[in-house]
C-alpha cells in the first residue's frame, strides 16, 4: 500500500460489494433483532437513524441505531444490557465529525438535556459532559472564573476531552482536574489527567467509554466585565478569520508544529496546516460539493450538496498536495467513522 493508501478510496471488485451488502444486511437483521429483545430504555432509542442532521458538516448515513439516555442510570442499565458485540460511539454535536456516506455500524450515544448542567464550586467548574464548551466559558466569566479559551471553541465538554481541544495557547488539559462515566458494560469508572494522557489534540479515553460528568478548575481570576470583554474580542477574531457561517467541522487537519495557534502577535505561521495548505496551493480548493475555504484554507467546507466522500477525498488530496509541496503529512484533526457508501 502507498503512503496514501491507507486513507484514499480503494477500488473494490463488484463481487466484493455484493459480499459487503449481504453481510451488512444480515448484521443489520441480526442487530434488529438483537434491539427488540431489549428492556425498553426510559430515554429514546431508534433504528437506523440517519447522522446527517446530527453533524455540523450535514452529510453522512444512518447508524445502526441512536440512544438518548434520559438519565445516568438509564445509560448505565442500557450499557449492561447491550450485546458486548454491538459497538457504542459516544458523539456530541458533531461539530469535528465527518460519518461517511454508507453509516455507521453502532449504536450510537448522544447524550442530552439531563448531562448539561454546570455547576460553580470555588475555582472548580462541574458540568455534565454535553454542556456546551461556549456555555462553559460565559458561566465561569461570571462568576471571574476564566476558562475564555473554550469560548470559541464549538462542541461540547465531552469532545473537549477527548480532543484535548484548545486555542490561544491553552488546552482542557490545562483545567482538566477529573470525569467520570460508564464504560461499555455499565459500570462507573472515572479518570484523573494521568490516566487519561492528554497531548496535542487527542487522549487516551477508551473509545467504548461514555463520560458523564468533567470538573474544570479555572486557569485564573478576574473581573467578569474583562473576562466578558476579553471573549468578546475572541469571537471577533475568528469571525473575521474563520468561516463560521458556512458547513465546518472546524479545523480539519492537526498542526504539524504540534501546538494550536496563540493568537498573539509573535504567533510563528511555520509548520502551521493552514499555511502548508495555502503554500501548496490548496486554498479554495474544490472537489464536487466540498471546498477547502477561501478563507480559512485548513476549514473543509460544505457548499450544499456536498457527500461524505467528496469532503473526504478532498481531504485526501490536499494532504497528497501538501505532502509532494514540502515533504510533511497533514493529520486529520477531524475524525472520520462509518463505512463508504456502496456505488
Amino acid at each position: 500500500m502507498d503512503h496514501f493508501g491507507g486513507q484514499m478510496y480503494s477500488a473494490i471488485c463488484r463481487k466484493g460489494f455484493d459480499l459487503a451488502a449481504m453481510i451488512r444486511s444480515k448484521q443489520n437483521r441480526h442487530f434488529e433483532a438483537q434491539m427488540m429483545t431489549l428492556p425498553k430504555p426510559r430515554g429514546r432509542l431508534t433504528l437506523d437513524r440517519s447522522l446527517a442532521d446530527l453533524t455540523w458538516l450535514r452529510v453522512g448515513g444512518a447508524a445502526d441505531a441512536v440512544f438518548q439516555p434520559a438519565d445516568r442510570q438509564d445509560l448505565a442499565e442500557f450499557l449492561a444490557q447491550l450485546p458486548q458485540e454491538i459497538a457504542i460511539f459516544p458523539i456530541g454535536v458533531g461539530s469535528n465529525l465527518i460519518v461517511r456516506d454508507g453509516g455507521l455500524r453502532a449504536v450510537v450515544i448522544r447524550l442530552g438535556r439531563g448531562f448539561n448542567a454546570i455547576e460553580l464550586d470555588g475555582d472548580l467548574i462541574h458540568c455534565g459532559a454535553a454542556a456546551l464548551d461556549s456555555h462553559v466559558a460565559r458561566k465561569a466569566a461570571e462568576a471571574g472564573l476564566d476558562l475564555t479559551f473554550l469560548r470559541t471553541i464549538p462542541g461540547t465538554m465531552g469532545g473537549a476531552l477527548k480532543m484535548n481541544a484548545g486555542c490561544y495557547g491553552a488546552y482542557f488539559a490545562d483545567a482538566f482536574v477529573c470525569a467520570s462515566g460508564y464504560d461499555r458494560a455499565g459500570r462507573p469508572v472515572s479518570f484523573d489527567a494521568k490516566t487519561l494522557g492528554f497531548s496535542y489534540r487527542s487522549s487516551d479515553l477508551p473509545q467504548d467509554v461514555v463520560i458523564t460528568d468533567i470538573t474544570l478548575r479555572a486557569l485564573g481570576w478576574d473581573a467578569p466585565s474583562r473576562l466578558h470583554q476579553k471573549m468578546t474580542a475572541q469571537l471577533a477574531k475568528r469571525d473575521e478569520t474563520q468561516p463560521t457561517k458556512d458547513r465546518t467541522a472546524g479545523s480539519t487537519f492537526r498542526n504539524p508544529a504540534g501546538f494550536s495557534s496563540t493568537g498573539q502577535a509573535d504567533d510563528s505561521h511555520d509548520l502551521k496546516a493552514w499555511s502548508l495548505i495555502d503554500a501548496a496551493g490548496c486554498r479554495g480548493l474544490e472537489l464536487g460539493g466540498a471546498q477547502m475555504s477561501p478563507k480559512h484554507p485548513n476549514f473543509l467546507i460544505n457548499t450544499g450538496q456536498a457527500t461524505a466522500k467528496d469532503l473526504e477525498a478532498l481531504g485526501e488530496l490536499v494532504r497528497k498536495k501538501v505532502y509532494d509541496k514540502s515533504g510533511l503529512t497533514l493529520e486529520w484533526e477531524v475524525m472520520r467513522v462509518g463505512d463508504p457508501k456502496d456505488d
